[in-house]
């Protein structure tokens, strides 16, 4: 009887530790960086020395600066941008794969999700040369007329920007909706197809009510790392795609203004939490209601 109840305490006792390691990586990798930027946002920074005395001026600097809301606001309508193209190009691509069968299905999968394996910056790089003066679009809409001469509406502005990320994140944005389409029931297909439906009636019927808690994950997906880039518009951005992300970057590296820095970081933060809340949210209830 001993032996039973030494055998179980211990089994508790190792599915205690299990628990206790599995919640302790992201307590100390994710909660508690939060935790110290959040302390820092409420420092100040006199003749490049750190004031740690608390304070609500970061705060207040962030809502009555002229620069640094616009900034922000312009960041999420860009980012919100962003995860609307991809949607509108990651669905049909998403939709296509679910209607092949056998290994082509997944194989052309895998050929999509290949570019999540390369270089960040090399990726960006390539785009930079498709969408620069003497680059591809530019010598191709001028060869169809469309342009009389190489334009810079695609290189270093906010439209450069919007395309280089819409192009970089296509991929995790098709992941979330063919995982979505692909729990689809075919018996829900073929009875709607029994019933007399057409197939523009079954896709709007059946396929993509059920399909919204993907492209709800993805839309979310999209945005927190739209908005959390940094890099891509310190590349293409120019001088006139400024971003919330530059922002952050300059305040943590040449402006060594880390409290402010870390305030801005919060507000960011905040933003991305209400777009994880909100994806999963709409997601659920879609995939409830229907």
């Amino acid at each position: 009887m001993s032996a039973v109840v030494t055998t179980q305490l211990a089994e508790r006792r190792s599915s205690l530790l299990v628990t206790v390691l599995a919640f302790a990586a992201p307590v100390i990798f994710v909660l508690v960086p939060l935790a110290i930027f959040l302390v820092y946002s409420f420092f100040s920074v006199d003749q490049g020395t750190i004031v740690y005395a608390p304070t609500l001026g970061n705060y207040v600097r962030f809502f009555t600066d002229p620069i640094f809301l616009p900034v922000f606001w312009n960041t999420i309508v860009l980012c919100v941008s962003v995860a609307v193209i991809c949607i509108l190009l990651a669905y049909p691509a998403a939709y296509f794969l679910t209607t092949l069968r056998g290994r082509w299905r997944y194989a052309l999968l895998m050929l999509l999700l290949v570019p999540l394996l390369m270089s960040y910056v090399i990726k960006i790089y390539a785009i930079r040369s498709i969408l620069g003066l003497n680059g591809f679009l530019n010598k191709a809409l001028v060869a169809i007329g469309i342009l009389q001469q190489p334009s810079t509406l695609f290189v270093f502005n906010m439209n450069a920007i919007l395309l280089t990320l819409s192009l970089l994140l296509i991929p995790f944005a098709i992941l979330p909706i063919f995982l979505s389409l692909e729990r689809i029931p075919q018996t829900l297909l073929r009875a709607s197809d029994d019933l007399g439906a057409s197939g523009l009636q079954t896709f709007l019927r059946i396929t993509l009510p059920l399909s919204l808690p993907g492209v709800a994950s993805a839309a979310s997906f999209v945005f927190v790392l739209a908005i959390g880039d940094f890099l891509t518009p310190q590349m293409v951005g120019g001088t006139s795609g400024f971003t919330f992300g530059r922002i952050l970057y300059s305040q943590f590296g040449t402006a060594y203004n880390w409290p402010f820095g870390a305030a801005l970081s919060v507000a960011l933060a905040i933003v991305v939490i209400c777009a994880i809340l909100i994806g999963e949210r709409f997601g659920r209830s879609r995939g409830t209601s229907v």
